[in-house]
């Protein structure tokens, strides 16, 4: 009887640690994933969506132009700004300080939005 509960009792260590190992790579294989995809702003039916996004500090940001029209996106604080951006193009911006950046479309200015870096 001794030699089966030691024999049991080895088994179940043996089980224990190769679930352990397997928690432990799953952990790392999560960590070792990559960054999840440029944050977008979509610009459609004369608006940003969405209209505030928040990202952390380094994130690079993708503005989108779905409207059949151009529109632009320039930061009111002159930060960044694009060129006149027309049906699918996009411009990208890299923000590197934290803070509250405003921003609008040069045609359309009732047209804003703002990106919050943390």
């Amino acid at each position: 009887m001794i030699k089966k509960h030691a024999w049991f009792a080895g088994l179940a260590a043996q089980v224990m640690f190769a679930l352990l190992l397997s928690a432990v790579s799953s952990v790392k294989a999560n960590a070792q994933q990559p960054s999840p995809a440029t944050p977008e702003v979509q610009i459609d039916n004369f608006s940003f969506g969405p209209e505030t996004l928040t990202v952390p500090v380094g994130t690079t940001v993708t503005w989108i132009n779905h409207d059949d029209i151009p529109h632009s996106v320039v930061s009111t604080d002159k930060v960044f700004k694009s060129k006149l951006l027309d049906k699918n193009e996009k411009f990208s911006y890299t923000f590197s300080k934290a803070g509250s950046y405003p921003y609008f479309c040069s045609i359309h200015p009732k047209m804003t939005g703002k990106i919050v870096v943390q």
